[in-house]
């Protein structure tokens, strides 16, 4: 039976190869899972993942007009948003599958929950992608792409732990060792009337 770290792993690989086809943070984005299926909702994560990651990218330039900067920081606070909302929303489908589990009498609480792993991993995809690219880059030094393989194979151990400790927070979950509450993120930079240079707007 595959893992649910295995499932995760290989819609984000697949979201994260997609992407690169065009490396174009506009390009629009063709989900091709069920609509509300997980996996629908694993692809469009790592999607909005790695165009936040270029946006990251393209705002550092040195050379870039203040309007522009400002234009794509503002995308990324909606992207962030987005972000958390949707790992809100994957939380709610652990919440939803494990609801009848009876909770053992010891049961604890993690620090993190299903999702935010799941958030993690799906970063980690990213990191071990570009990393991947640098040791395959031809206009560097020898000694770059040797620190880079050495970085790529911390980041492969920490997908093998991370893969591994997700599994078995959700097999905890499952048999009831460990239980669940869905807490909201409730920024409050991005909400007029929490944010007080908003709300002194008025």
């Amino acid at each position: 039976m595959e893992r649910f770290s295995e499932k995760c792993y290989s819609v984000f690989e697949k979201a994260t190869n997609d992407y690169h086809r065009t490396d174009d943070v506009d390009a629009p984005i063709r989900n091709p899972y069920k609509e509300k299926s997980i996996e629908f909702y694993l692809y469009l994560k790592n999607r909005i993942d790695a165009v936040q990651w270029h946006l990251e990218d393209i705002v550092r330039d040195p050379d870039i007009d203040p309007v522009k900067a400002l234009e794509i920081k503002r995308r990324i606070d909606k992207s962030n948003q987005d972000r958390t909302d949707l790992v809100e929303l994957i939380d709610g489908y652990f919440y939803d599958l494990y609801k009848n589990v009876k909770i053992l009498p010891d049961a604890g609480i993690n620090t993190e929950s299903p999702a935010w792993a799941v958030d993690r991993l799906s970063i980690l995809v990213l990191k071990i992608y570009h990393m991947q690219q640098e040791t395959r880059r031809m206009d560097v030094t020898a000694e770059h792409v040797e620190t880079c393989k050495k970085k790529l194979s911390v980041l492969l151990e920490q997908k093998k732990d991370l893969s591994f400790a997700l599994d078995q927070l959700l097999e905890d979950v499952k048999n009831g060792r460990k239980y669940m509450k869905v807490y909201r993120q409730m920024k409050m930079y991005n909400d007029p009337s929490l944010n007080p240079v908003l709300y002194g707007k008025k």
